[in-house]
């Protein structure tokens, strides 16, 4: 994972599972819940997707 990504992302996601998807051209990370583990997109600590530049980013 580029450093530039690691500089982006909330520290609280699990920077080593991150991956880009080809799909969409984004950054996600499996997170391990207490009941299941789950990809989740990988956000900044704004809440923004982090996103290629042929990806897209939100805030949702």
């Amino acid at each position: 994972m580029p450093g530039s990504v690691i500089a982006l992302a909330d520290p609280s996601q699990n920077l080593q599972t991150a991956r880009l998807r080809p799909e969409d051209g984004c950054y996600w990370y499996l997170h391990s819940g207490p009941v299941e583990t789950t990809l989740l997109p990988l956000r900044t600590s704004e809440g923004r997707s982090i996103c290629t530049a042929t990806g897209t980013s939100s805030a949702s």
